[in-house]
């Protein structure tokens, strides 16, 4: 395993700033947000300036980028095209993972299975492995549900965010059907009535979520997901959390 943290760490600077940031503060490993809403790179960008985007990913000084979230807001067609070029863009960049969120409540079970196995068929032309977030709100909600649908969509993979399991939760969730699908992790602190606090004041507990994975082979990231907070010290955040992941390997 390995720590890593997310574009939006900096959601708050230019791409480049925000890429110098994580590098002065020690990380080596960058997880990319191509992002409507909170994400320096735009899927739309991917198919009007792909050159520029690759160019970009690539001009991240010593972090080596190692996965990829991919969340549009447009229609389907348009969807699915900027979707194959994230794939193409991931393949470029040998980056594997590429995560995508499940769709809303209430959405018809096999609808989504169908729409997961699309994208599933689409990444695998590029070598790329499709992981569904962990998301309040939406059909990854809870672990049963989402460890349902990896079994129904072959290939398909968690990233998996324990925050979600744990905010506005009144009491505990067993998260043991989804440990063997996780390919992906993303962490913050967490309490019940927080989502996300300062380092140490939160439930998330470090060494037994990363004892739970090691048992299932989980070699991967562990991705710091971290916005920045009014009257905290981000930098200060970002580096406590980085030595306490490592310390934990």
């Amino acid at each position: 395993m390995f720590v890593a943290a997310t574009t939006r760490c900096f959601c708050n600077l230019g791409w480049d700033a925000a890429i110098e940031r994580l590098a002065e503060l020690e990380y080596s490993f960058l997880e990319i947000m191509l992002h409507d809403e909170d994400g320096h790179l735009k899927p739309n960008d991917l198919l009007t300036d792909f050159d520029k985007i690759v160019f970009s990913c690539r001009n991240t000084m010593r972090l080596v980028p190692i996965a990829l979230s991919f969340d549009s807001s447009a229609p389907e067609e348009v969807f699915l095209r900027q979707f194959q070029a994230a794939c193409e863009l991931a393949n470029l960049l040998k980056i594997v993972t590429l995560t995508v969120r499940a769709a809303e409540l209430g959405t018809p079970y096999n609808a989504e299975i169908e729409r997961l196995q699309t994208l599933v068929r689409l990444a695998s032309v590029q070598g790329v492995k499709v992981c569904m977030l962990s998301e309040q709100g939406r059909m990854s909600h809870d672990p049963l549900t989402a460890a349902g649908l990896c079994g129904h969509v072959r290939g398909l993979g968690i990233t998996f965010d324990p925050s979600h399991y744990i905010f506005g939760i009144d009491r505990p969730i067993k998260l043991e059907p989804i440990y063997p699908f996780v390919r992906h992790l993303r962490l913050r602190d967490t309490r019940q009535d927080a989502f996300q606090v300062r380092v140490g004041q939160g439930s998330v507990e470090y060494g037994r979520l990363i004892n739970h994975l090691g048992r299932f082979n989980y070699n991967r990231a562990l991705c710091v997901d971290m916005l920045p907070q009014e009257g905290v010290d981000h930098l200060a955040e970002m580096r406590k959390m980085r030595l306490l992941l490592e310390s934990l390997l």
